[in-house]
Order: C-alpha cells, then sequence, then structure tokens
C-alpha cells in the first residue's frame, strides 16, 4: 500500500491517539505529518507486514518524546491548564476511522483525567481502552514487556473515574448550552439552577496571555458572579456561536477587542458540574 494510501485511511486515528495523548491539536497534527514523512522516507518500507502497528509506534513514541521535552514548561504553565479545543468539522460519518473523534474519550473532561496518567501509563491505557490493541502488541509499541503493560493499564484504569452515562446525548446537550446562554443574557437565575450544579466549578485556561481568572472559580453564585459582570462589561460588543467542541456542544465567544473563549461543559446527573473556558490564543490558532 502506498504512502498516500496509508494516510487517507489512518491519518484520523493516529490523529485522535496524539490529541489524546498531548492535548494539542497542532502538535498532534505535527507528529502525524512527521509519522508518514519518516515511513515515505524509508528504504525498507515494503518489508514491513503490518502498516497500522508500525505507523502506531512512529505516533506513540514521537509523543512520549514531546511529553517527556515539555514536562518543564507544564509544570510552569500560568493557571489552569486546558486542552486545544478540538472543534469538529463535519466529518463523513462514512468513514470508520472517525469513530475515534465521536466518543465519549475525546471530551474536555476525558482529556484532563487523563493528564493524571503519565505519559506512558496515558499511551498503555489509550492503546488498550480506546484502540483496542492486545498487550502483546502494546509491549511491541513502547518497548516494555506484556506482563507489564498488562499492570501499567490495570493501575491506569483504577485512577480513570469517567462516568459515560453521566454524558447526555448531543442534542439533550445542545439544548441545555442554548438554554444556559439565553438564561444567562435574560438573567434568569430560576433556569440557571435548573440547568448548572450548585458546586459547578468554572475552570479557565488563559496561559498567562489573556486577563482571565487564574484558579478555579468554585460554586453557582461565584460563577454566575463572574459571567453577569463579562456581560455587563461588554454589552454589545460580545457575540455567541454554537460549535461542537470536543464531541460534545460547546460556545464560542468573541468580544469586542478581539479576545476569543472557547467553551465546553462536563454533567453529572444531567446538570452542567463543570465549564471549561480556553481563552490562551496560542491554543485557538488553529481555529
Amino acid at each position: 500500500m502506498s504512502t498516500e494510501e496509508l494516510y487517507k485511511r489512518y491519518k484520523t486515528e493516529l490523529f485522535s491517539l496524539a490529541y489524546r495523548m498531548l492535548g494539542s491539536v497542532m502538535d498532534a497534527e505535527d507528529i502525524v505529518q512527521d509519522a508518514f514523512l519518516s515511513y515515505d522516507g524509508l528504504s525498507d518500507a515494503g518489508t514491513i507486514r503490518n502498516e497500522r502497528a508500525f505507523l502506531y509506534k512512529i505516533v506513540t513514541n514521537r509523543c512520549l518524546d514531546l511529553l517527556r521535552s515539555s514536562a518543564k514548561k507544564r509544570e510552569m504553565y500560568v493557571g489552569p491548564w486546558l486542552p486545544e479545543p478540538l472543534i469538529e468539522k463535519g466529518a463523513s460519518d462514512n468513514d470508520p476511522s472517525h469513530k475515534y473523534l465521536r466518543s465519549e474519550s475525546i471530551s474536555t473532561a476525558y482529556l484532563l483525567l487523563l493528564q493524571q496518567l503519565s505519559a506512558t501509563e496515558r499511551a498503555v491505557f489509550l492503546l488498550r481502552e480506546v484502540f483496542h490493541y492486545s498487550f502483546e502488541e502494546i509491549a511491541d509499541i513502547v518497548g516494555k514487556s506484556s506482563a507489564n503493560c498488562r499492570q501499567i493499564f490495570h493501575r491506569a484504569k483504577k485512577s480513570i473515574h469517567f462516568d459515560p452515562d453521566q454524558q447526555p446525548s448531543v442534542s439533550i446537550a445542545e439544548e441545555k448550552v442554548k438554554a444556559f446562554v439565553t438564561s444567562l443574557l435574560q438573567g434568569n437565575t430560576t433556569k440557571l439552577l435548573e440547568l448548572v450544579n450548585e458546586n459547578v466549578v468554572f475552570y479557565s485556561d488563559g496561559g498567562g496571555k489573556v486577563r482571565v481568572a487564574q484558579v478555579p472559580v468554585v460554586g453557582f453564585e461565584q460563577v454566575l458572579k463572574l459571567h453577569l459582570h463579562l456581560i455587563n462589561r461588554h454589552a454589545g460588543n460580545m457575540t455567541f456561536s454554537f460549535l461542537l467542541v470536543n464531541g460534545l456542544p460547546g460556545i464560542g465567544i468573541r468580544l469586542g477587542e478581539g479576545i476569543q473563549y472557547v467553551y465546553s461543559f462536563a454533567y453529572r446527573d444531567q446538570k452542567i458540574e463543570a465549564i471549561y473556558n480556553v481563552a490562551n490564543p496560542e491554543k485557538l490558532r488553529h481555529l
């Protein structure tokens, strides 16, 4: 199979692996492109029996290298760190590889859980849980024994507490997000209390480049106060758009001075329990 054919077949799932590993759209795209360039430059590519596994190995190890080299930069990050928002651009349902971008394991909440794992734990967990590789195949990809990979996976699985049943369908989430925006703009506190958990947490990632809260804002009253202040301050200069962010309905917000926010949401008991705001312009360049 030619490199071009391999690219068409595997680029989306390889991107989805790299994005889950890194939480960066741009870095994931770069690594996938680099993987195919490396493959294309091999003199003995024709002897590779399993091209998909070989490409997964390249992408996984490039991600591990990048995570290790950027660990210090992450430690010095200003304020909460959130993944770059992945905005769906109407991916074709006829392409089976796009299923990797439609599953709940691309949500902001899930990506943040993955960040709690070490780089190697993350790789082993994803290759097994999302991409369904055997432990023998994973061992070859990450350079460890299959027994060790099995242990790493079970340890990682215990620390990932994610209940997909708490996540509403796209249509229900869309209704909630639109009602959330309408109620905010109307100052309808009663309706907002029906939509938002009393202990809601609002996370803002400005990366030290945009003025946002540098610590999580906790509790309905505080989150409401912050948003009402924002709306009053930018009255007439604030536009909203509804987007599919990390597999679920979210919001794009533009302020008059060119500042852009992308909101995504997490749910529990049919209410919004966390709101994630990416405002760091470096994380929105790909949009």
